[in-house]
């Protein structure tokens, strides 16, 4: 491995960690960050929904500036912006200035995540792409399983602003390692321009929907759900007829694997994503743990995902993708069926098996989908691709939390989760884990339809 790979490598795997460690550890911090600030259900939810939201807003246009402009100058900014928003986040007044932080932060990770891979891609043969893209998703994986640990031990000893408060020196260690590290010429830059008008019509549609999603009990909430639709629509015909696109609308239509490939991750990611959020307040409200205490259990599934997703990487490079993928989401539709019965006399050590189900599930289902995804299309297209991808994940990881805080709301609306009723906090859990696995079952059509990477 040449410096310039070691460093690609170092720098995608620290950025890729940061913000997993975050949403994860946050998750577990929300009882707490319910307390002080005084939050409902709803409104809790948002300081999770606000970061997925910006991220997904700001990927498409990202990737597309970053195919113009350069991946290493996107790159830098982003490490710069998620640093200062997390500082922001630490030391939040109210929970306002939480969620628009929150929103800052988004933006700092979608240009992160969306120029990550194509570094790793442009520097890296052919041959060794599902390998370093699965320790790229490992790192992931690794920010996932250690948030809810340090993030419960942090919260239960320091308080849920100490999460945010230890990513910042990791955060300034980052963005040392690209202005220093980093070469500046491992990347194409395609001539092109950004379509302002796509962009607004793609941002205001996303935005309409998800605010819609927490509000349809409400009078404007129905009319803003189909304004939004609305939004997309003009969107979609916008790519369709604008030169310089910031959604190649061809790469779906013309390009099966790499449809298919998305559509399997969106709706992967629209069925587990929320397991996290809804399992640690069962934990704490229904089995009556303690941060700390939730987020050892919960630690097993993210960590079966950073074991198994270098090796699935890397087998996919042998065996073909979708078969791995395929298994993958059907493993993580049962273990979703299993969690629709849970309570509150469920065993520990049950509903640790299937913690580990779903991280055995996902961890074979997400590095050979990655793989499928960046080797179907030309290099010039990877920034795209990557934000794509980026943008199938993160929207994914929003609807799941727009079902939560449907069900959510649907069942007690704005009332605190502390004071809401075990039994009907219970039934709404074990719907939600219901309309998930449902949701992952239907997938397996995409992940196994998609065709052969290697004819």
């Amino acid at each position: 491995m040449s410096g310039t790979q070691r460093s690609a490598l170092t720098i995608a795997v620290l950025t890729s960690f940061l913000g997993p460690f975050l949403i994860s550890g946050v998750n577990i911090a929300l009882p707490a960050i319910e307390r002080e600030f005084d939050l409902d259900a709803v409104a809790l939810s948002w300081v999770v929904t606000s970061y997925l939201l910006s991220s997904a807003v700001f990927l498409l246009p990202i990737g597309k500036l970053a195919d113009i402009r350069g991946q290493k100058t996107i790159f830098q900014g982003g490490i710069i912006i998620f640093t200062i928003a997390t500082a922001l986040c630490g030391i939040a007044p109210n929970g306002l200035m939480l969620i628009l932080s929150r929103v800052v932060q988004g933006l700092g990770a979608a240009m992160t995540m969306t120029t990550g891979a194509p570094i790793l891609v442009s520097v890296f043969p052919p041959i060794d792409r599902g390998k370093v893209l699965g320790i790229n998703v490992a790192a992931v994986y690794l920010g996932l399983s250690m948030g809810p640990f340090i993030g419960g031990m942090l919260t239960q000893h320091f308080g849920w602003r100490s999460i945010f408060l230890f990513c910042v020196p990791l955060g300034i260690a980052a963005t040392a390692l690209v202005f220093y590290k980093l070469k500046t010429d491992i990347t194409l830059k395609i001539p092109g321009k950004i379509d302002h008008i796509g962009a607004i019509y793609y941002s205001t549609g996303l935005i309409a929907i998800v605010y819609s999603s927490s509000n349809l009990n409400k009078s404007f909430g129905w009319p803003l759900l189909i304004t939004g639709i609305l939004f997309l629509v003009l969107f979609v015909i916008r790519c369709k007829k604008t030169a310089y696109p910031i959604f190649e609308i061809t790469l779906f239509t013309r390009n099966r694997l790499f449809a298919f490939s998305n559509i399997a991750a969106l709706i992967n990611y629209s069925a587990t994503f929320s397991l996290v959020f809804l399992m640690s307040l069962f934990l704490q409200k229904i089995k009556g743990f303690t941060p700390q205490q939730s987020g050892i259990i919960l630690v097993v599934q993210p960590l079966m995902m950073t074991i198994l997703s270098p090796f699935a990487g890397k087998l996919s490079d042998k065996i073909e993708p979708r078969k791995l993928a395929t298994a993958g989401m059907l493993i993580s539709a049962i273990g979703l069926f299993m969690l629709a019965f849970i309570g509150q006399q469920t065993p520990v050590y049950m509903i640790v098996a299937v913690l580990i189900l779903m991280g055995t599930g996902f961890g074979i289902f997400s590095s050979p989908n990655m793989n499928t995804i960046m080797s179907s299309v030309e290099k010039k297209q990877l920034g795209i691709a990557s934000g794509t991808s980026s943008t199938m994940r993160v929207v994914g990881q929003m609807v799941s939390m727009m079902i939560a805080t449907l069900i959510f709301s649907l069942y007690f609306s704005e009332t605190h989760i502390a004071e809401v009723d075990n039994t009907l906090f219970n039934s709404s859990i074990r719907l939600s884990f219901t309309v998930s696995g449902l949701i992952c079952f239907a997938g397996l059509y995409f992940s196994n339809s998609r065709g052969n990477l290697r004819k």
